[in-house]
């Protein structure tokens, strides 16, 4: 694998006017940024629209995109929002996705511009085209006249027309403008790598319109749910609560709907991560009436027979297997059979003892991190660790001055000399920054996905020093 460096920042984190990170000229800021770095990627995570948690990993479909990430002053430029609109849509923080007020305004705004749309044969012949987003478009307009029940409990089949072309509408423009952004980021040299999350949500279109391939009871409410036992992240294992894949159904006709979700996302990005990619050689079952994921069991997966399918439709692009949590020799064996990198964590690497993620045992074919969504900042770390793991590690990285808090430099500069063909940094850690800026909390529900960098932030990272590491490590 090439040696290259990137930098892994969700869309919401950018920095905006309006609530929350999208798809505008900060966007375009971020990657200019980027480039005068020395980077050359730019990781996201999943695109499809939140749930009620803010997560992208529990969404409504995962062929569809987050309705927040639309810039409302391409909206406005197009004459479909107006400057009134626009100032009463500002944010009270910069430094926060807004979330509770972006569920409570942001669509009755979207709705306005909708209905002033010019161009709807446009927007129907993109719908028409693709039969996920047509029946996405569709669940959400029958979930609006269901007031937001489950797809299980819907009584109601008439549709509001104004409501169902609003959600056309709205992934009209979230495809457009995600176009003009990716195409920008290639242009000037960037590539950019999605996210698709294993599972997807019981209260989906997926689920809705396929539920012959998940196991479902004969209510259509999943027999058992998805999660991972006991971990480093939780004492109870995280219960997820996602409907399980039948994958038995799925074979029969080759894996038609995870073939098309791969081909789908490597339209629109450069390259992906696949989330939970052990479940691919087995996966964590837990009975859908458990309250935690401790009494499960692992269950054989497709293996790789699902995994050759999607080597075919991905070509030479970029495909990241993430194989963290409980690895046994069997997915080890999987991830090479795959050909695919796996990803490496710093942070995991000095619990004691050695370990394939500290960086000397780092291979060419991985793809190396600071930190993922799901970790604390190096910062954070460092404040977690005690002093003998603490010391221990910055002496790893040849740091040996009392002020720990100064030892990020080394740690990143440990990170860029290692074998890994990619290295990837969290935008905290690129600015050095604390706890409080941690995206998630693994096993927590409430106050995650809120993280925002503002412009001023930006600034002041140092980028002669990134500049200066990936000249000097050839990445």
């Amino acid at each position: 694998m090439e040696r290259k460096s990137g930098v892994l920042m969700h869309i919401s984190s950018l920095p905006g006017k309006y609530s929350c990170g999208s798809f505008g000229e900060n966007a375009k800021k971020f990657i200019d940024f980027l480039v005068s770095c020395g980077f050359s990627y730019w990781q996201v995570l999943p695109f499809c629209p939140v749930d009620k948690y803010n997560s992208p990993y529990k969404s409504h479909s995962t062929f569809a995109g987050n309705p927040y990430f639309i810039d409302l002053d391409v909206l406005h430029n197009k004459g479909l929002v107006s400057s009134k609109e626009l100032k009463v849509a500002e944010q009270e923080s910069p430094y926060l996705c807004e979330f509770e007020r972006l569920s409570k305004e942001r669509f009755s705004l979207l709705l306005k511009a909708s209905k002033r749309a010019k161009n709807k044969k446009e927007i129907e012949n993109f719908i028409h085209k693709n039969n996920y987003l047509k029946g996405f478009c569709k669940f959400m307009a029958l979930k609006d006249a269901n007031k937001n029940l489950k797809w299980q409990e819907f009584t109601k089949s008439k549709i509001d027309k104004d409501v169902l072309f609003m959600w056309k509408f709205i992934q009209f423009e979230f495809f457009k403008q995600w176009n003009e952004i990716k195409t920008y980021a290639n242009k000037k040299g960037i590539k950019i790598i999605g996210d698709i999350p294993f599972y997807v949500s019981e209260d989906s279109a997926d689920v809705w319109a396929n539920p012959e391939i998940f196991q479902l009871d004969e209510k259509n409410a999943p027999k058992c749910v998805a999660g991972v036992p006991p971990d480093y992240f939780s004492e109870d294992g995280q219960l997820w609560g996602n409907p399980l894949y039948d994958f038995d159904k799925m074979k029969k006709d080759g894996y038609s709907w995870w073939i098309d979700r791969v081909k789908f996302m490597l339209e629109i990005f450069d390259g992906i991560r696949i989330d939970h990619f052990r479940a691919f050689e087995a996966y964590w079952a837990v009975d859908a009436d458990e309250e935690t994921a401790k009494n499960g069991k692992w269950i054989k997966g497709p293996g790789f027979e699902i995994l050759k399918k999607i080597k075919e439709v991905a070509g030479d692009k970029l495909i990241i297997a993430e194989d963290l949590g409980l690895i046994t020799r069997e997915v080890e064996e999987l991830v090479e059979q795959s050909g695919f990198p796996g990803m490496r964590v710093f942070q995991f690497g000095f619990f004691g003892g050695e370990s394939t993620h500290q960086p000397h045992n780092y291979i060419n074919n991985c793809v190396a991190y600071s930190g993922t969504h799901d970790n604390n900042t190096f910062l954070g770390y460092l404040w977690e660790m005690d002093d003998d793991a603490r010391r221990d590690m910055l002496s790893y990285c040849g740091y040996f001055e009392n002020d720990w808090t100064k030892g990020i430099s080394s740690m990143l500069r440990t990170l860029w000399q290692s074998s890994a063909g990619i290295v990837m940094v969290t935008v905290q850690d690129l600015l050095g920054f604390g706890s409080d800026t941690r995206l998630n909390f693994p096993g927590r529900a409430e106050n995650n996905w809120r993280y925002r960098v503002t412009e001023e932030q930006l600034a002041t990272c140092d980028k002669e020093f990134f500049k200066q590491l990936n000249k000097t490590y050839y990445r």
